[in-house]
């Protein structure tokens, strides 16, 4: 299953790809306040992949604006202001805000497929996705857990990864959406090693420094010596290390993961390169919540996301905050164009410290 053509060529002002998200979620809101932020507007043409009929009737609950130009075919494209790409799925009317439904479900795996294939085709310089709704996506037949999954596979990639990233702080995952007593089982010297060397990458691309990395142990105080856990740190995780080291890389690990976020730890380096999926996004989300986004490694194109979820509580209420969606298509906008994000304090922010 894939694409057969991507072009790596970029329009001169970078067209970014925006999914709406779960319709039943914040994802209809956040993308409005979106297509109003100066940022935004000032550094790329936002395109928002959904339905017209739903971000109408959340324009008119919660008293924001609409953009002037809606489509129904990427081809229709013009100019570089903020557009709609009008799916005509769903009508705002069959939406039960807060709740989830297999039609949303199924019209959130639908943006993000028209999105997805455009960009694959060259139409985008890269996607920015908001919050999808799992259960929602299950309950419709969707075949794939989350976003990732599907990129994975629609553009026939064997090694793909989730980073999240903020001014505060840059983190990986080795391991992403499998049950905990999975994820020691797919930890090998290559995989972390993969990870290690995508995160050096990214976080390059992104700083315009080479970044100083540390790699988390699996186990309570990276396994004591093989008092704890089946030896991960010393078979798998110290291996991949040494071996990132003899190719340049400058990390250092495995660190226990109950002191590898604090302050004095923390302060020691500029990303980090955890085992499981909860080592990685508890910390995140405590410092970076509503400002963090989530990078996808490893794709042929750049793909990032907002690190927050759907907020069915406060769906269609005027209460969500576009932050992390705005720091998603910035990035996607800055690295798209070839620009250097650089900063004496911020290792990651595309605008600055905020």
């Amino acid at each position: 299953m894939g694409v057969s053509r991507f072009s790596t060529v970029s329009p001169p002002r970078p067209r970014v790809a925006i999914t709406m998200g779960d319709p039943a979620g914040i994802g209809p809101e956040i993308c409005l306040r979106l297509l109003q932020d100066p940022h935004v507007l000032d550094c790329c043409t936002p395109v928002i992949f959904g339905d017209w009929d739903v971000l109408a009737k959340v324009a008119k609950v919660c008293d924001l604006s609409l953009p002037d130009q809606v489509v129904t075919r990427v081809s229709d494209l013009q100019g570089t202001g903020p557009i709609v790409v009008d799916l005509r799925i769903l009508k705002a009317a069959g939406v039960r805000p807060g709740q989830h439904q297999a039609s949303c479900g199924h019209a959130a795996f639908k943006y993000l497929e028209a999105a997805v294939t455009n960009t694959l085709l060259g139409e985008f310089s890269g996607v920015a996705t908001a919050p999808i709704h799992k259960q929602a996506m299950q309950a419709a037949g969707v075949g794939y857990p989350g976003h990732t999954e599907y990129l994975a596979e629609i553009t026939q990639s064997s090694s793909v990864y989730m980073m999240l990233a903020s001014d505060k702080l840059c983190v990986s995952m080795v391991t992403g959406h499998v049950g905990l007593q999975l994820a020691p089982k797919q930890l090998s010297r290559i995989r972390i090693l993969e990870v290690i060397r995508l995160t050096q990458n990214a976080v390059t691309a992104l700083s315009g420094k080479v970044p100083r990395l540390a790699v988390s142990g699996l186990n309570p105080h990276s396994g004591e010596g093989g008092l704890f856990g089946s030896g991960e740190e010393e078979r798998v995780i110290l291996p991949a290390v040494e071996a990132a080291r003899k190719e340049g890389i400058d990390v250092e690990g495995p660190l226990p993961a109950d002191i590898l976020f604090i302050p004095s730890v923390r302060s020691r380096f500029q990303a980090f390169v955890t085992m499981y999926h909860d080592q990685g996004h508890i910390p995140f989300k405590m410092l970076s919540f509503d400002q963090g986004i989530h990078m996808t490694l490893g794709l042929p194109f750049v793909r990032t996301s907002v690190a927050h979820g759907t907020a069915f509580d406060i769906a269609w209420t005027g209460k969500a905050s576009p932050k992390s969606l705005i720091n998603a298509v910035l990035w996607v906008a800055r690295l798209a164009a070839g620009k250097v994000i650089s900063g004496s304090s911020s290792v990651l922010s595309p605008i600055g410290r905020q």
